[in-house]
C-alpha cells in the first residue's frame, strides 16, 4: 500500500464520495444560519411609558376595559369617522373620565380614543341634523359603537336608540379640521 496524506491505504474516491455527500448538507446549514435574523423583540408592555403619553393627563393615557386596551389619540387633528351612535342618560351624576359630574342635559359625549376634552361635530346621516358636542368621557364599550351622546345631544340630533353618524373634530376656533 502506498502512503497518502489521508493515511495508509486511504482511497481518494471514498473520500471524494463522502465529501460530495457532506457539501450539500454543510451548505444548507450555512444558508440557514445566514438567513436567521435577530430574535423578535418582545412587545412593549405598556405604551403609556412612551414619550407621547408621558405628558398627558391620566384620562388621555392608555387604559384597559374588559381586557381590551385603548390608546387615546395624541391629537384629534383631521379626525373624521362614520359609525354608530348611542346615547346615555341613566348615569346622571356619575363622574366622567375627566372627573366632572355627568349631566345628561348638556351637549356632551363619550368616545374611546379621542383626546379629552375636545369638540366634535356629530351629524345624523339619516336626517342631516348636526350639533357640536364636547367629548369629556370614555365609552361606549359596546361592540361596533363609535360614540355615546348625552340625552340632550341625542334629542337634538333625533337619535332614538342607535343611529349612523359622522363625527368630525372641530379645532379650538370652532372650525372643522
Amino acid at each position: 500500500m502506498t502512503k497518502t496524506f489521508l493515511g495508509e491505504g486511504a482511497n481518494w474516491r471514498r473520500f471524494a464520495g463522502l465529501l460530495s455527500r457532506l457539501i450539500p448538507q454543510i451548505l444548507l446549514i450555512i444558508l440557514m444560519v445566514g438567513c436567521a435574523s435577530d430574535a423578535p423583540k418582545p412587545p412593549i408592555p405598556d405604551r403609556a411609558e412612551t414619550p407621547g403619553y408621558d405628558s398627558q393627563a391620566a384620562y388621555n393615557k392608555p387604559y384597559t376595559i374588559n381586557g381590551k386596551t385603548y390608546y387615546p389619540l395624541l391629537s384629534a387633528e383631521g379626525y373624521r369617522m362614520r359609525g354608530v351612535a348611542s346615547w346615555y342618560g341613566a348615569e346622571s351624576g356619575n363622574l366622567t373620565a375627566m372627573g366632572s359630574r355627568f349631566n345628561p342635559n348638556r351637549l356632551t359625549a363619550a368616545h374611546k380614543t379621542l383626546p379629552l376634552p375636545c369638540k366634535v361635530k356629530v351629524t345624523n346621516i339619516k336626517n342631516g341634523r348636526s350639533i357640536v358636542v364636547t367629548v369629556n368621557d370614555r365609552g361606549p364599550f359596546h361592540k361596533n359603537r363609535l360614540i355615546d351622546l348625552s340625552r340632550a345631544a341625542a334629542k337634538q340630533l333625533g337619535v332614538k336608540g342607535l343611529a349612523e353618524v359622522e363625527v368630525e373634530y372641530m379645532d379650538d376656533s370652532g372650525e372643522e379640521s
